[in-house]
């Protein structure tokens, strides 16, 4: 068995551990982080992790190479320490889109980060929604890849008495899965969006709508939301088709670039989506009228005590969020 639980909170995710550690009713565990002129970070732990129990909260947005690095020296830091047992809780995993040789000479980076991670110090993982469920292969140390959609249906169904014969668009085939069990959820039917990239770049060009949206609501879902380029045309899209007010869920936040102005802009009734990547306060405030946020917070939190505690994360998972994607 190992000692005591201890919570760090990392750069990016500061506001998150606080509210796992509130959750498990435990203060954060005391740490300093330095940036010095030259970029280079220096971290030391302000009390003892010996035979501990020890997990650092940490997305890997952006700054993606920063936060990242915090991570990887942080991990470094509580394994030099003496730590029982170390797990990486990274809520936003970085490099997911990265996952394979789609063409010749190129990289799969996702795997560079999974080695990363494990070279560092970690002994386990979390995180959330990965992009593709493969990248779990990756590690070679055990790990919990959890899913944020139930918490999104949770909210979903407080939304959808005021809907009109809602409908779940998936925003591109790849997405069938993941968007089937989420319409599932809901008791509702689903249609596909059709979208081919069109440059090598991150933009993409909505093109087509697979299933009928006319006279319906809508309910557009994603892993994640990155320039919102995607999304936009999608919103299009349905609009064309005859759909009547669009609402916009997924996990990850991301809000690349002008991000928020196209979401502020669309006509988009409401955004449902998680905390696993933290909104700046001046994007925040351009979408605040649309903008719900549901903590993934207490998800983490239980996973946390039942890794703890030896307990089976599958069964509390199966039991209290049947049916979740």
């Amino acid at each position: 068995m190992y000692g005591e639980i201890k919570i760090f909170a990392g750069t990016a995710s500061q506001e998150l551990a606080e509210e796992i550690a509130c959750y498990l009713e435990a203060q954060l565990s005391d740490h300093t982080v330095t940036h010095f002129a030259n970029d280079n970070l220096w971290i030391q732990l302000n009390e003892s992790v010996r035979g501990q129990d020890v997990y650092i909260i940490q997305s890997t947005s952006k700054p993606v190479h920063q936060n990242l690095m915090e991570l990887l020296i942080m991990l470094q830091t509580l394994r030099l320490d003496s730590a029982g047992r170390v797990t990486a809780v990274v809520p936003y995993l970085c490099y997911t889109r990265s996952d394979k040789k789609d063409k010749p000479r190129v990289p799969i980076t996702a795997r560079l980060v999974a080695d990363m991670i494990e070279v560092a110090g970690a002994d386990r993982y979390m995180t959330l929604d990965m992009h593709a469920g493969q990248i779990q292969g990756f590690f070679s140390i055990p790990g919990d890849v959890l899913s944020a959609f139930y918490i999104l249906a949770n909210e979903m169904e407080k939304i959808m008495p005021q809907m009109k014969d809602p409908k779940v668009v998936a925003t591109d085939l790849g997405f069938a899965k993941k968007g089937r069990n989420f319409a599932s959820r809901l008791n509702a039917p689903i249609a596909f969006v059709e979208k081919r990239r069109a440059g090598e770049d991150d933009q993409t060009e909505a093109l087509t709508l697979i299933g009928d949206v006319k006279d319906r609501d809508v309910i557009i879902v994603d892993d994640e939301v990155d320039t919102a380029g995607s999304i936009t045309k999608a919103v299009k899209v349905v609009k064309e088709y005859g759909a009547r007010d669009v609402y916009l869920t997924f996990v990850h936040p991301l809000f690349s670039g002008n991000a928020t102005e196209l979401l502020a802009e669309a006509p988009i009734k409401k955004i449902i989506t998680t905390n696993t990547v933290p909104i700046p306060a001046e994007k925040f405030a351009l979408l605040q009228d649309k903008l719900i946020i549901c903590s993934v917070a207490p998800l983490l939190a239980e996973v946390i005590l039942h890794a703890h505690e030896g307990r089976s994360v599958g069964e509390m998972l199966n039991e209290k969020y049947a049916r979740t994607p």
